[in-house]
């Protein structure tokens, strides 16, 4: 697959991004917390396998992507994906692991809320990289 095959499917991946976001969105309204998370997760996992295939990357696992991006954007990457990004997704990836699987997981409307606003942050940012290249080309 040639370069353009991969950003091509980076656009694409990241408008999956906006779309599970804008669920997550709609969930988090409907009070279905465990489904807004489960969303919010994979709108940030979306967001990470976007710039996986910008470096024509693709990985099949969640804990395959997480440890390319951390790898690549975080230890080895220019400053502008961080620690604290990583974090998050971790911290997302658990969340929407004990909200599809634990039946005894109590999710609060809170911490759904923080699940969302961590996944719109990462999103933007995911953006703004993408511009930020667009412009340097």
């Amino acid at each position: 697959m040639d370069k353009e095959y991969y950003l091509s499917l980076a656009k694409i991946r990241l408008e999956d991004a906006k779309q599970l976001l804008e669920d997550a969105q709609d969930m988090l309204e409907k009070e279905s917390y465990k489904s807004a998370n489960n969303r919010a997760f994979y709108a940030m996992e979306k967001g990470v396998k976007a710039l996986l295939a910008h470096k024509e990357i693709d990985v099949h696992t969640h804990n395959g992507a997480l440890s390319q991006f951390n790898y690549l954007y975080v230890h080895k990457g220019d400053g502008t994906f961080t620690k604290e990004d990583y974090d998050s997704l971790a911290r997302a990836s658990q969340i929407r692991s004990a909200s599809d699987y634990d039946d005894f997981y109590i999710v609060s409307k809170k911490d759904t809320k923080q699940q969302i606003e961590d996944a719109q942050k990462f999103i933007k940012k995911v953006e703004d990289y993408f511009q930020e290249k667009d412009d340097k080309s």
